[in-house]
């Protein structure tokens, strides 16, 4: 596979960006080797700047779930670009993508679009604060919520135990008030409860755990947390930057009938444009300026662009048959490589929540991320490099999801499963 466009470009980038890339996982470091410089997307495709053509697995990391340049979505952007790229005031788009959105989730009472899915959750973070009156956050270790400093955190000894800085750069004061608990372990939440009865204002969740690699909620947890956040008069937000339109249509609150106060969601909604929100129960957001008193704001937040390209988008996934489609191609590919492995006599657990998964290099149940660090993360460095070299093109981490969108056909299905097959044996 001649890759030399990619390996020059990557040379100069070095030079340019810190490590090269403009976002850390890029620069391959976890699974070796080097970046390919990518050219085009189409459907199911990756092309790179060498002429490579690639089944891709990433998609924007989770946001395409139609696909690259899907011709409808295409043309809902340039349509809309002639007509300006930003207006920093109102349009018509916001007002029917947000309708959009609350069709699939109806939950969502009211909503404020951002630009980033960090934005989403820093603000909903600050949202549920100023609701409460409080200031400790829960969130659980392994899972991402972006880059604010709250939120870059580790757990200390112990699960009753206030957050530490897992940056440089992030004040210890900043963490201070973020708690870190189990993911799946709910008397570790319990626990930080009872330590602090009428100091925690909410509890942050990926309910699918996806920055881990994919992990599923036990029985019990998601609904022990609403229990919970309930008794102590505390916000529950459902980061479904990940999930929203992923792990189901109406994401993973309406998968598991479970209620949050609070939702935050990603790119998925914006096409794959820049884009992010958060929404919930009225009472609360109603607090949000000009409305309210806790302020937020943004130039770019409910962007034309990005708004068209997100009704787009939502249109094309809304009927039963395009999601129960989406749902069997991505049962057929866990299945496919699941039986390839065993074939391989290659130990995995592979993990799938409607169009995510991850194929953890593992004997032990992946269940929170004191498990999921068990993994084998070399092998699986060795398996996303056969996997590239037969044309597949995987999240470049053990503790990424995968995804699939409408363009995967059963052809593109069957030939990652034939790839795969050929990678497990190479092991």
């Amino acid at each position: 596979m001649n890759i030399q466009n990619s390996i020059h470009l990557f040379q100069q980038a070095q030079t340019l960006f810190p490590g090269g890339v403009n976002s850390p996982v890029r620069a391959f470091r976890a699974v070796g080797g080097q970046p390919l410089f990518i050219a085009r997307g189409e459907g199911a495709y990756l092309f790179d700047v060498d002429g490579n053509r690639y089944i891709d697995y990433v998609l924007s990391w989770g946001p395409l779930i139609t696909g690259h340049a899907h011709p409808k979505v295409v043309r809902a952007i340039q349509e809309t670009a002639l007509n300006g790229t930003s207006y920093g005031a109102p349009s018509p788009l916001e007002i029917e993508l947000a309708k959009s959105i609350m069709e699939f989730m109806p939950n969502i009472e009211m909503i404020r679009f951002v630009n980033s899915g960090t934005e989403a959750t820093m603000s909903a973070l600050r949202l549920t604060r100023a609701y409460t009156k409080r200031e400790k956050i829960i969130k659980f270790d392994g899972c991402y919520h972006g880059h604010a400093d709250m939120l870059l955190v580790q757990a200390g000894s112990g699960v009753a135990t206030l957050g530490l800085p897992d940056s440089p750069g992030v004040p210890a004061a900043a963490a201070s008030d973020t708690l870190v608990a189990q993911f799946n372990d709910l008397e570790s939440v319990e626990a930080l409860f009872k330590k602090f009865p009428d100091q925690i204002a909410g509890v942050i969740v990926e309910p699918v755990a996806g920055n881990m690699g994919v992990v599923p909620p036990m029985p019990g947890f998601l609904e022990g947390l609403r229990v919970l956040t309930t008794q102590y008069g505390a916000v529950l937000i459902f980061d479904e930057v990940m999930t929203g339109f992923r792990v189901h249509k109406g994401g993973a609150q309406t998968l598991y009938n479970i209620k949050p106060d609070l939702t935050t969601l990603g790119k998925v909604i914006g096409g794959g444009l820049p884009v992010g929100a958060y929404g919930g129960k009225r009472e609360i957001m109603q607090l949000v300026a000009p409305l309210g008193p806790m302020y937020q704001a943004g130039t770019l937040s409910g962007n034309p662009l990005a708004m068209s390209a997100g009704i787009a988008a939502l249109n094309l996934i809304r009927g039963e048959n395009v999601w129960r489609k989406l749902e069997q191609a991505a049962g057929r590919l866990e299945a496919g490589i699941g039986e390839a492995a065993k074939r391989a006599g290659v130990p995995i657990q592979q993990t799938r929540v409607g169009t995510m998964f991850t194929t953890f290099f593992s004997e032990t149940k992946p269940v929170g991320w004191n498990t999921v660090k068990a993994a084998d993360k070399v092998r699986f460095g060795k398996f996303f490099q056969k996997m590239l070299e037969n044309g597949v093109y995987l999240a470049p981490s053990q503790f990424e999801a995968g995804f699939i969108s409408i363009m995967h056909t059963d052809e593109v299905i069957d030939r990652t499963i034939e790839a795969a097959e050929r990678a497990f044996r190479a092991l």
